[in-house]
């Protein structure tokens, strides 16, 4: 049975400010959303280039068996 239940059971009265000084739930020093820096919104990104310069040659011979990558060990 959790503590608060129990407490009630017994015939405490429990008020919610006194839960705000056994909170597991650590408030005081935390920034949940994190801190982000906004300087770079002004920042204009380059323009998009559709043409990608990419190397496509094969890294390996096409029949990996000719390459001795298909022999046992």
């Amino acid at each position: 049975m959790p503590p608060r239940r129990q407490l009630l059971e017994e015939g405490w009265t429990i008020e919610p400010e006194d839960l705000e000084h056994i909170s597991p739930y650590l408030t005081e020093h935390i920034n949940r959303l994190g801190e982000y820096s906004t300087h770079e919104l002004g920042i204009r990104p380059q323009s998009y280039d559709p043409k990608l310069d990419v190397d496509f040659t094969p890294l390996r011979e096409a029949d990996p068996a000719a390459a001795g990558f298909g022999q046992a060990a």
